[in-house]
């Protein structure tokens, strides 16, 4: 499908990025107060019924009745594979890994998404494009070294299943990301988003209840702090950020859109300094420079 103006593909994974940006501020304050299981399920649960209105006004339809036995199958799948698997994976390697190591190896996103959309979908990327996601990742890598500490060095004393763990977060995004475009198809973005949020909601919801923490979830409801983050999260998280990112990858490639997608670490740099405080380092300026100018090449 031919995109309705230039760049509309880049365009929506970098709105993307700048949704999840606000996402993860009002996340990391969620999860400190009512944890990750209970955020994760509320979370696809808000969206759910977001989506639920929006798409009543937009498409004159509440639920996605429309989408076809082939949309239905693999978005169902790409939602349990990207959110309950690959988000549990994600968070299960917090609790074994320095959020440092976790997100670094997050990293790897972008080009496992674009070998396996090369494999699956037939998807390319030129040189400049690959010298675009080099720059992104390299520069993306170096602000989560700055910001978790440049003096401290990593090693090599991790326990392999948090590292596991993290790979299987990765992996679980990627082939997620993939499996969208191919069950999305023509369909429409946010009505493909809301089918994928179902199934994300129904996975967690099983391990919710699984691991017999309902009690947690219904405590969580109480905590009014905790639910204005899970709410503006919902809204620019499983929302906005999910849907335009299924936008992005219908008018470019999941590689182009994973790596665009993957910037949260420099975006998120601003507004930590801003809201809260934090302290700007000379090599997290360099990184997040260093990530634009990659970014800047895939709109060459």
């Amino acid at each position: 499908m031919s995109p309705p103006f230039p760049y509309a593909g880049e365009s929506a994974a970098l709105a993307t990025a700048v949704f999840w940006t606000v996402t993860a501020l009002s996340f990391e304050m969620a999860t400190k107060r009512i944890g990750s299981l209970a955020v994760n399920f509320l979370r696809l649960f808000i969206a759910f019924f977001i989506l639920m209105f929006f798409t009543w006004i937009y498409r004159g339809s509440p639920l996605p009745l429309d989408a076809s036995a082939h949309n239905w199958s693999w978005l169902i799948l790409s939602g349990l594979i990207g959110f309950v698997f690959g988000d549990y994976c994600l968070f299960r390697s917090y609790a074994m890994l320095s959020a440092r190591v976790a997100m670094l190896i997050m990293t790897l996103v972008p080009p496992i998404t674009a070998f396996i959309g090369w494999i699956a979908l037939g998807e390319t990327m030129g040189l400049l494009h690959l010298a675009g996601m080099t720059l992104t990742i390299g520069g993306i890598a170096m602000a989560i070294l700055a910001r978790n500490g440049n003096t401290k060095k990593l090693g090599l004393n991790y326990p392999l299943k948090g590292l596991l763990f993290a790979l299987g977060g990765a992996v679980g995004q990627a082939i997620g990301l993939v499996m969208s475009k191919y069950g999305m198809g023509d369909y429409d973005p946010f009505a493909a988003s809301h089918i994928r949020i179902l199934a994300g909601m129904v996975g967690f919801g099983i391990i919710v209840a699984g691991f017999g923490k309902t009690q947690l979830v219904r405590e969580a409801l109480y905590d009014h702090k905790a639910m204005k983050g899970v709410l503006l999260g919902s809204i620019f998280g499983p929302f906005l950020g999910v849907s335009f990112s299924l936008l992005s990858v219908r008018y470019t490639t999941t590689g182009i859109g994973s790596t665009l997608m993957a910037i949260v670490p420099v975006l998120i740099i601003a507004p930590s300094v801003i809201f809260m405080g934090q302290k700007v380092t000379l090599r997290e300026v360099t990184g997040a420079v260093v990530s634009v100018i990659g970014v800047v090449l895939f709109f060459l």
